[in-house]
């Protein structure tokens, strides 16, 4: 079915396609058309854990099944940049397509929500219950700090500093760095923090010693995981209507794209969302360039071709 929900990791793989890599919105709906033949192909078949076998398997099958040679390598360059993602992130243990030829990905640009949308999203957040006030926390914290999906998820309680407005939070490669906390998000994370809120969620027993440390505990008591965060985003993007905007890092580049639009420098972005590359956040700087040739188009008398409204 073409509406049918993707395997989280697939789509954790299409929010880093438009977020860090910026592909257009043509080609993530080609990458998505892929991706779901070939999650159909696997039958079952959890992603992180298809052998070599079954990839040569749905690559044979898409050339028998009479595919142009160019749509054949457009999937497989989907599915091969899938598995190269998941193994590179430690997600998966193995990259079952490393003996494939690579491929290039087209270049785009990514979109970020408008402030009237990230407010709308926070603000669908009701009610004054456990789950309300971390999810509320948890929102704020995304938008707030720009940090990953799986960074927030493994944050642990001595990674905060409320008093000092910081957080520390642990990157790709281990890699930390020092993140300033906004005063809503600082409201919000000490709101979650106080008896009667967090304390209301933690067990009688731990389960697991690293989860007695976590900031964000699922209803079991548990750390919350990544597809669980996941859900907490969607769950109020479909309350405030803005479900089809979503991407499980749409709160991270929103707010990359917010402070460039406000006037933050390039390097300051840079080191707030952790790039290793200037050029990753450059990709931010072309979404806001965008706004500024449409001002530019909608204010300047002679943007259009008609100084003094004649022509």
């Amino acid at each position: 079915m073409a509406t049918a929900t993707l395997p989280f990791d697939v789509e954790e793989f299409l929010t880093h396609l438009a977020i860090e890599k910026g592909r257009s919105a043509n080609t993530l709906t080609a990458y998505r058309h892929d991706l779901r033949r070939y999650v159909e192909f696997l039958e079952g078949t959890e992603v992180l854990a298809v052998p070599p076998d079954q990839v040569a398997a749905f690559q044979t099958a898409l050339r028998e099944s009479g595919l142009a040679r160019s749509s054949v390598n457009r999937t497989m360059t989907a599915v091969r940049g899938l598995h190269r993602y998941l193994f590179a992130e430690g997600i998966a243990v193995h990259d079952p397509t490393a003996d494939l030829e690579p491929a290039k990905l087209p270049k785009g640009l990514p979109k970020a929500l408008s402030e009237s949308e990230v407010t709308a999203l926070i603000d669908a957040v009701t009610g004054t219950d456990a789950f309300a006030v971390r999810d509320k926390a948890l929102l704020e914290l995304l938008y707030g700090t720009g940090m990953r999906i799986s960074e927030c998820v493994g944050l642990s309680l001595d990674d905060i500093d409320v008093s000092a407005a910081l957080i520390r939070v642990t990157g790709k490669g281990n890699k930390q760095r020092l993140v300033p906390l906004g005063r809503l998000a600082g409201e919000a994370l000490e709101h979650w923090l106080r008896p009667g809120a967090r304390s209301e969620l933690a067990p009688e027993t731990w389960a697991k010693r690293s989860d007695q440390m976590a900031v964000f505990l699922n209803h079991r008591g548990g750390r919350l995981s990544r597809q669980g965060m996941w859900g907490v985003v969607r769950k109020h993007a479909l309350t405030a209507g803005i479900a089809d905007r979503l991407t499980p890092h749409v709160l991270r580049h929103s707010c990359a794209t917010h402070m460039l639009d406000h006037g933050a420098d390039i390097r300051t972005v840079q080191e707030l969302l952790g790039h290793a590359s200037i050029s990753t956040t450059q990709l931010y700087t072309k979404v806001s360039t965008d706004l500024l040739v449409r001002a530019y188009t909608s204010a300047h008398p002679r943007a259009t071709g008609r100084p003094g409204g004649s022509q």
